[in-house]
């Protein structure tokens, strides 16, 4: 069972994309809350590229490389990538007035599916806001 969120962004398709895969603006949006940040990222858009996004809670207490190798890289379209043995699927989809941004992932078996769906969630949110505010 895949766990979705999912987002309407209101920019164009290239921005949203530009946005989502720019480790510079990657350290700006990829936190589920206030207390925690990113303090580093790399990407290697490609397949057989590997991503690595340093998250850590801001005040030093713990901190996290979420990281993982990309398997299928379709420009302003569609990010499938692999991080231990679960799989994710981002699809970029134009709409009248922006992009929906959808994101279809295995869930882990640490936490509820209702606490990783709301942290994508809250990232995917975070995304939306930082890309709409870059107008």
């Amino acid at each position: 069972m895949k766990i979705t969120v999912e987002v309407n962004v209101r920019a164009p398709i290239e921005n949203v994309w530009q946005t989502y895969t720019t480790p510079s603006d990657i350290v700006h949006w990829n936190a589920a809350s206030d207390d925690w940040h990113t303090t580093q990222a790399s990407v290697d858009l490609r397949a057989g590229g590997v991503f690595s996004s340093r998250m850590e809670a801001k005040d030093g207490s713990f901190g996290f490389d979420f990281a993982g190798t990309y398997t299928n890289v379709i420009p302003n379209r569609l990010i499938e990538y692999a991080f231990g043995d679960r799989q994710v699927t981002v699809e970029f989809t134009e709409k009248p007035g922006g992009v929906a941004v959808k994101i279809m992932f295995d869930p882990e078996t640490t936490h509820s599916l209702e606490q990783q769906q709301e942290g994508w969630q809250a990232i995917l949110d975070n995304f939306a806001r930082y890309v709409e505010g870059q107008k």
